[in-house]
């Protein structure tokens, strides 16, 4: 009885060290991919930074729109079709970016701006003011393929809350968490550019462009990936200790018949 005993506490030792093992290791090759893709991400800023800067124009190939090149685009604003981004933190400060389109020189092309971080208003849930824009300008940024998207919930407000309007233009500047350049391109009616201009230069007083940086410590993803594969090491030791003292209590007990 008590052999049988030792037998199922053996096994059920076993089975829980390999499931320790099984878990461990795939998390360990988990963060072995999260550094490859850090990896890669840090290769792309690099390659895209030590590109030449670009002027922005209707026409030109989409290949020349390459991630965190520089670029720079001249034309007119269209202050009455910006867009609010709501719960962008600053230092831990909440607040909002501002994302207005800037017509070309062409005037048949259109790039949407991310122009900067304002800081709510304390005690207010409305957004600021649109500042307003008149003449030409010229600004200077970085490219991004997209408006960086924060992760998003349903929505408790009902069906319409944060969405764009029919049609922009009219109205206060609607505030969005997130912004697909696809639909504001439907909603304004402008013909965009398919990348987005992550504003640098000039500077304002009205705005900060201290843009958020993604995480390229991928060293810190192979640091947590050994960690997790001498987890399973130490699982798979104490199994070999477990089976190896099971055995020789196995050699033992015929020896110990009378």
């Amino acid at each position: 009885m008590a052999s049988s005993q030792s037998r199922r506490k053996t096994i059920l030792a076993l089975m829980l060290l390999a499931v320790v093992i099984a878990v461990t290791v795939s998390m360990g090759r988990w963060q072995l991919r999260r550094a490859d893709e850090r990896r890669a991400i840090a290769a792309a800023i690099e390659a895209g930074r030590k590109q030449a800067p670009l002027a922005l124009s209707g026409g030109q190939d989409p290949a020349v729109y390459v991630p965190w090149r520089a670029a720079s685009a001249s034309g007119v604003w269209r202050p009455g079709m910006s867009v609010w981004l709501e719960n962008r933190n600053h230092q831990g400060r909440p607040g909002y970016w501002l994302a207005t389109p800037l017509v070309l020189a062409d005037g048949a092309h259109a790039v949407l701006v991310l122009r900067g971080w304002v800081a709510r208003r304390p005690g207010s849930q409305e957004a600021p003011a649109v500042p307003p824009e008149t003449g030409p300008a010229t600004v200077q940024g970085e490219l991004a393929a997209r408006v960086p998207r924060l992760f998003e919930l349903w929505s408790l407000g009902g069906a319409g809350a944060g969405r764009l309007p029919a049609q922009m233009g009219a109205g206060p500047a609607p505030v969005l968490q997130n912004l697909d350049l696809g639909d504001y391109a439907k909603a304004t009616g402008l013909a965009l550019l398919p990348v987005v201009l992550m504003q640098t230069a000039p500077q304002d007083e009205a705005f900060v462009r201290d843009w958020p940086q993604p995480s390229i410590d991928y060293n810190q993803n192979q640091g947590y990936a050994l960690q997790w594969f001498g987890f399973a090491a130490i699982a798979a030791l104490g199994g070999l200790v477990v089976a190896w003292r099971a055995w020789s209590r196995a050699r033992r007990r015929p020896n110990a018949q009378p």
